[in-house]
């Protein structure tokens, strides 16, 4: 892997606050992950720059026709911060047809059916570089892709950011019952399609499925950032222990202007299309 860690910063004396676009060192490297169906999708892998990662994100993105990509907000900060603060390799990628600043993806949007490739790709990606205990994090969109797609066998368990179970079925969800793989909705107490109670019925038909209302938050997460990124790491690299809020080292700053027409708040206010089990 080629390195695109930040260079060491001037000395800070003593340790900063971690902010929303602060940059933590880590190996960072541009992906072509290469689709069974002919495409070429952009992406990126973060690794720990000083040592082995301890686990594997892969971040399957919200909704791509209303502003998701691999930059959304809560991906973008656990690419920045996770390899140096809890160890963890982290995989990102637009699924086919989306766009971000890192590029734009081959194909078009195929409402989770196509998508299904893209699922499978960032999987081999993961499996041929060896990465250890991988984990699938969904966010919205990409929860319905992981429930749809990804119960593979080298997938540890599924973490699902604001879930809205509108193209995943019930022969989904008994699929990953039956794997009896770990499976953690966080679930936004104000969220636009699916709250906490509604949450834990539908989820029932998973028994080892853990539902975790989040109070006061929204579908897009906006000023909940840290509580995801503590709940993930909690559960797939818990002897990170609690991740700190400053840092005293090398740290750089993202430049926010590059995401400001291309963030998940471009369809805050805009009703999600109904998927094919919707209700």
């Amino acid at each position: 892997m080629t390195s695109s860690a930040p260079p060491p910063a001037p000395d800070s004396n003593g340790p900063r606050p971690i902010r929303a676009n602060s940059v933590l060192p880590a190996r960072r490297t541009p992906l072509a992950l290469e689709t069974a169906d002919g495409l070429t999708l952009v992406g990126e892998v973060a690794v720990p720059l000083d040592r082995a990662p301890v686990a594997t994100l892969i971040c399957v993105h919200p909704l791509p026709t209303h502003g998701g990509m691999m930059d959304s907000h809560v991906f973008r900060k656990a690419a920045y911060r996770l390899p140096a603060l809890a160890g963890i390799a982290v995989v990102r990628f637009n699924t086919r047809g989306t766009t971000s600043v890192q590029g734009t993806s081959e194909g078009t949007f195929d409402n989770g059916d196509g998508e299904r490739f893209d699922v499978a790709a960032a999987l081999e990606y993961a499996e041929f570089a060896e990465l250890p205990k991988i984990w699938m994090v969904g966010w919205s969109f990409g929860t319905d892709l992981i429930l749809m797609h990804g119960c593979d066998p080298a997938v540890e368990g599924a973490i699902l950011l604001s879930p809205s179970l509108r193209y995943s079925r019930p022969e989904h969800l008994a699929v990953w019952a039956a794997s009896d793989k770990p499976v953690t909705a966080l679930v936004p107490e104000f969220d636009d399609y699916l709250r906490p109670d509604a949450a834990r019925e539908r989820f029932a038909a998973i028994p080892q499925a853990e539902v975790i209302g989040v109070d006061g938050a929204k579908h897009l997460w906006v000023g909940n950032a840290e509580r995801v990124l503590d709940e993930i790491v909690a559960r797939v690299a818990p002897e990170a222990g609690a991740l700190p809020g400053t840092w005293d080292g090398p740290m750089e700053y993202a430049d926010a202007s590059a995401y400001a027409d291309q963030t998940v708040a471009a369809f805050a206010d805009v009703p999600m299309p109904k998927g094919p089990s919707s209700t």
